[in-house]
């Protein structure tokens, strides 16, 4: 529940983007550049205090990350001016940042072994139903609520500080631990078993992500604009047609190993892509929304199955740097296409820049069916095979090297 109040209040701001731009004048640069220093707070939250719940504990820090939220919430009840923006959604960075690593982290350390997928949905796609959620009750209160520009606001403040009780009385996973000077020092780490697999994992976050990043910062104007409707609730449920079929996508991915659901969820995604772009091209609503479910359907299995294989057979002290890493390539995925798309974006059509997301999109897919590869699976026992959906009997070392992507 923290985990989704977290996000859904990171995705409450995005339909109120229209009101800024019409009431104050934002341009599509400007808001692409509070999507970038969103994204750029969460990165640099990640690198310093990515492995900071293995000291100090999965309850203090969660509980951190919420106060910032909290904050970010209670500053973005006056924008009027894109500094004020900015500085909100930089303080919701920080925020999600701290809990992209110990909320989720907090996840997986209470997760049971069945069902196999619970751990990887859990944690990876609860960011996408809050963003749904918070994309959905922003739209329908600004189009149909009183105080448009500060009701989903307060009512986050509330489910934040909601989220903290509930957070201050459950046990924490991880005692207090020395070293926590130590861990603050900018690190990226991933188990060595693992790391044959981050090329592809790389290119799965990053081009999902940066499509995230794209239906916040640009979808707004082109839904308004390309697409001819000016209702916000529309806005909120283009946003959450990516996001909610993620997370329902994602318990899919369990019926086949981690290599398997990449390449599954990636052609997936590029279809939805090609659909979106040439709704974009046409102008037509219908299509759009389609495709964004193909494409969001397939994101939630491709990105599910990454995380699986990244968490297979981690300790408990691994989960948090590796959490940090997926969602430092996450937020890189997401800022650093929008900084240069934002540019663009002066000298560009919203079509064009939609056509190079839809591009990287169809590359990061063709390097993920030529490279996609499991997580090596000789040195762990039942309990972990089962969470990284693998078979609990492993294969003769003969046909696991023939057919290393085979599904369960």
């Amino acid at each position: 529940m923290s985990l989704t109040t977290t996000f859904a209040a990171v995705g409450a701001t995005i339909p109120l983007f229209n009101i800024y731009r019409a009431q104050d004048g934002f341009t599509n640069a400007g808001i692409s550049v509070a999507v970038v220093a969103y994204s750029a707070a969460t990165i640099s939250t990640l690198l310093v205090l990515g492995r900071l719940s293995n000291h100090v504990g999965r309850r203090p820090a969660a509980l951190a990350s919420l106060g910032l939220l909290v904050l970010g919430c209670l500053m973005l009840l006056n924008v009027h001016h894109i500094g004020v923006l900015i500085a909100g959604r930089v303080l919701m960075g920080l925020g999600a940042g701290l809990a992209s690593s110990s909320l989720t982290a907090y996840i997986v350390d209470t997760a049971p072994i069945r069902p196999v997928w619970l751990a990887s949905v859990a944690s990876s796609q609860t960011v996408m139903l809050g963003l749904a959620i918070g994309a959905i009750a922003s739209g329908a209160l600004v189009q149909f609520g009183p105080w448009p520009r500060d009701l989903i606001y307060l009512i986050s403040v509330g489910l934040l500080l909601f989220s903290t009780v509930l957070i201050a009385i459950s046990p924490d996973t991880v005692p207090p631990t020395p070293g926590t000077g130590r861990s603050l020092k900018p690190t990226v780490h991933v188990p060595a078993r693992v790391r044959h697999l981050l090329a592809v994992t790389a290119a799965v976050l990053l081009s999902t992500w940066a499509t995230g990043a794209f239906y916040q910062a640009f979808v707004p104007a082109l839904v308004e604009d390309q697409l001819r409707t000016h209702s916000s609730l529309t806005l909120g449920l283009v946003f959450a047609a990516y996001m909610a079929p993620s997370a329902l996508g994602a318990p899919l991915s369990g019926r086949f190993a981690p290599a398997g659901a990449q390449r599954i969820g990636m052609a997936a995604f590029s279809a939805g892509w090609i659909g979106i772009t040439a709704a974009v091209a046409t102008g037509t609503l219908a299509l759009f929304v389609a495709a964004t479910i193909v494409a969001g359907a397939g994101q939630g299995i491709a990105i599910s199955g990454t995380t699986r294989g990244l968490l297979y057979a981690a300790s408990q002290q691994d989960r948090a740097p590796i959490f940090a890493v997926v969602y430092l390539l996450s937020y890189s995925g997401a800022t650093i296409p929008s900084l240069i798309a934002g540019q663009l974006s002066h000298t560009l059509p919203l079509q064009k820049i939609a056509l190079g997301y839809g591009a990287f999109a169809l590359v990061a897919t063709l390097l993920t069916v030529i490279a996609a590869r499991n997580p090596h699976t000789d040195t762990t026992g039942p309990g972990d095979r089962l969470r990284a959906g693998l078979p609990v009997h492993p294969r003769p070392p003969e046909r696991e090297r023939a057919a290393p992507d085979e599904p369960r």
